[in-house]
């Protein structure tokens, strides 16, 4: 059985399409995740707090997509999770269809679903956490909205860098390997390490970990 449901949205048409059991998210005909697999959204968290010594570690996860990042969150220690989705179809799909892949994590006491576009909100915020992993776009190297792009210059990596606390990590998802990327994240964040997640066709997905040290 086929299902579909089609939205227009602020930025334009935004679909959720699922078959045998299993969905997918499409942006303007451009394909951004399924929830086949999973594996390295899994890993973007688990790398990010495996950086950390803080016990009970706050966590901001910048993107909910189709769950599995959330889902792994809550499997840990972590003292609250902030998740940032600028989409509000998709916070209701995580009430629905897409509920099991979140593990239901929308009704865990830890979690909060902000719904605002994560540069806006870190711009309106003083919030500080341990953790932040992005996970907005397709990574660095394939942007679906121009505006994301910001995420990974120089100045928004900066304006990212300013509310993790001191010893705190940022942990960046991308579909391919951004050598040039590495060396900026490095610059303006700290120390980087690189992890690749092999997946079925093609190259590997890539979590980059940055560990702030001031």
């Amino acid at each position: 059985m086929e299902f579909t449901e089609r939205i227009r949205t602020e930025r334009g048409e935004l679909v959720l399409r699922g078959r045998a059991g299993h969905y997918e998210l499409i942006s303007n005909g451009v394909f951004l995740m399924d929830t086949r697999s999973g594996e390295s959204e899994r890993v973007l968290i688990r790398a990010a707090l495996a950086g950390i010594e803080q016990p009970r570690p706050r966590l901001l996860i910048g993107g909910l997509g189709v769950g599995f990042s959330l889902a792994e969150a809550v499997r840990t220690d972590a003292s609250e999770i902030i998740v940032v989705e600028i989409e509000p179809a998709v916070v209701q799909w995580h009430r629905n269809v897409l509920k099991p892949f979140s593990a239901g994590a929308l009704d865990d006491p830890r979690v909060r679903v902000v719904t605002a576009d994560l540069a806006a909100w870190f711009t309106g915020t003083s919030d500080r956490f341990d953790a932040i992993c992005l996970d907005v776009d397709n990574g660095p190297g394939w942007t679906v909205f121009d505006h994301n792009t910001g995420f990974y210059r120089p100045s928004g990596l900066a304006m990212i860098r300013e509310h993790l606390r001191p010893g705190g990590v940022l942990a960046v998802w991308s579909a391919s390997a951004e050598r040039h990327f590495a060396e900026t994240l490095t610059r303006v964040v700290g120390p980087v390490r690189t992890v690749r997640v092999p997946v079925g066709r093609g190259d590997p997905d890539v979590v980059y970990v940055a560990s702030c040290e001031g």
